[in-house]
């Protein structure tokens, strides 16, 4: 087992050195459901036992797992591991209490951000093991045993390179019994305060994405300021709000979409964030709002000393004074978006401008649609 562990550990460093130098863009390649294989070495540690821990080389483990993501979100995981502990019965002089464990776990996983270079999870399952024990001092537990347990895990995936990332992850187990450590007896502080063996592993190895559906829209959000125009769709709603005829300029559309998403200077003035729109009385965002809002943070980044002032509206439906402050919490809601992208608090102003300013006339609900908006005024670069 110990010539397994060392051979494993070597084709994950060799993995790791050999993707040091890739380059890869962190969010191209995440799809909506995948397929993929995971292994690699770990180091187990009891938690809630009657025995005494004592370090050394007798503690080491491997694993491999399956694994099918439904959605960027949700995966469903076997894996199987085995892993040698040992350790003192107390006080005793002796040989220490060794412990064999082959298991198999059954995985409900959930990514919290699935785009990111580094994607952390939790998960909780149930599964079965067959453990040895040897050295007991009780010889009727000198067995091997079969029996199930649950556990819960946290981790993360961390993208190298196209196909490949590297897991890391920690599990906590607690047992079907409370003579699993080779020891007779209960021991308080098992999990929720039980009186089972409880234990833990740390895993480190590497995940094979072998199979993958369509790209994730997801990744809509992380484009960064490079321009993805669709006129047909850009015409269609041009023509749908118009109230007469309106013949689209697509060179005009596009000399500002290049303006803003390319390396050039950001003018003075007003920034109209089209396409930033409220729902009647709300001041979240709305999901088609979050591109624009990716690419105006990005324009920001690169632009360190240009100061904005974020103005909130609102359409003519309510009392002054409740426009006023629902357009206030527009304009809060995305000064709070781009400082969690990055751009320094104190760049940003806010300034709710109720339903001052329209941009039609508020004479139909499309039209006031487009008046709960947002802009941009450029104070200085």
């Amino acid at each position: 087992m110990k010539k397994l562990f060392a051979i494993l550990t070597f084709i994950f460093t060799a993995i790791l050195m050999s993707t040091s130098l890739a380059q890869t863009n962190k969010y191209t390649w995440l799809p909506q459901d995948s397929w993929s294989f995971g292994f690699g070495v770990m180091y187990p540690r009891y938690v809630s036992t009657n025995l005494t821990w004592v370090e050394g080389p007798e503690h080491y483990g491997a694993f491999a797992s399956i694994q099918r993501n439904f959605s960027e979100h949700l995966g469903i995981r076997v894996l199987a591991n085995y892993f040698n502990m040992a350790a003192h019965s107390g006080g005793t002089k002796g040989p220490n209490i060794t412990n064999k464990l082959f298991g198999a776990n059954l995985d409900l996983l959930y990514y919290m951000a699935p785009s990111e270079p580094i994607s952390p999870y939790l998960g909780f399952g149930l599964g079965g093991y067959t453990h040895k024990i040897a050295n007991s001092p009780t010889a009727s537990l000198n067995k091997s045993v079969l029996d199930y347990q649950f556990n819960f895990d946290f981790g993360a995936e961390w993208t190298i390179v196209q196909d490949w990332k590297i897991r890391t992850e920690i599990n906590y187990y607690s047992t079907a019994s409370s003579s699993w450590d080779g020891l007779s007896g209960t021991n308080s502080g098992g999990f929720l305060g039980g009186t089972n063996d409880t234990y833990m592993t740390f895993q480190l190895g590497a995940v094979y994405y072998f199979m993958k559906g369509e790209p994730s829209k997801l990744n809509d959000l992380y484009t960064g300021i490079e321009p993805k125009i669709d006129y047909d769709k850009f015409e269609s709603i041009v023509k749908k709000y118009a109230t007469e005829p309106t013949v689209v300029d697509y060179n005009r559309i596009e000399d500002i979409v290049k303006k803003y998403a390319g390396s050039g200077t950001v003018g003075e003035g007003n920034w109209a964030l089209i396409g930033v729109n409220f729902d009647f009385n709300k001041a979240t965002l709305r999901p088609e709002s979050y591109p624009i809002l990716y690419n105006a943070a990005e324009i920001l980044l690169t632009h360190p000393t240009v100061h904005v002032e974020i103005d909130g509206y609102t359409d003519n439906v309510g009392s002054s004074a409740a426009n006023v402050r629902l357009s206030e919490r527009r304009a809060e809601t995305v000064k709070n978006f781009l400082i969690s992208k990055g751009v320094d608090a104190s760049r940003l102003t806010t300034v709710g401008r109720g339903e001052a300013d329209p941009v039609v006339d508020n004479n139909s609900p499309q039209n006031r649609a487009l008046n709960r908006r947002i802009e941009f005024k450029v104070l200085s670069k």
